[in-house]
């Protein structure tokens, strides 16, 4: 009889174990609740990520709008200007330049961003 009642207490303290514990109560009070709303959707992870991509983008528009575009107007002759480029079709002017302009940015800016993701997922960043 010893013997079984060993093996249920053993089984009894294996079942505590698996058992999963009940969530921790959420935090009381208003600074407590905020504090573990950051914590818990990762807001100031976030916010980082914002400030750096705000950069990121000033940093490819500045790239493509001071260096990669006035070498497009040497490869192109008569698109010294890119930013002027108009077309007229039955005498209404369609100003296609700055399009083409931001088209060609936000390439560029998907291309980076592109390569940022491989690289964290190769370095093991999620």
């Amino acid at each position: 009889m010893s013997k079984e009642k060993e093996i249920l207490d053993e089984l009894k303290k294996i079942t505590e174990l698996l058992t999963p514990k009940p969530a921790p109560p959420p935090p009381k009070g208003f600074w407590n609740e905020f504090k573990d709303f950051l914590n818990k959707y990762k807001v100031l992870g976030l916010a980082i990520a914002f400030i750096i991509g705000l950069y990121l983008g000033g940093l490819v528009q500045s790239l493509v709008g001071d260096l990669l575009l006035p070498f497009i107007g040497l490869a192109i002759p008569g698109l010294e200007d890119l930013t002027t480029l108009t077309i007229e079709i039955n005498s209404q002017i369609f100003g296609i330049g700055n399009f083409l302009v931001a088209l060609i940015t936000f390439i560029i800016v998907a291309f980076v961003i592109f390569i940022v993701v491989k690289l964290t997922k190769k370095w093991g960043m999620e």
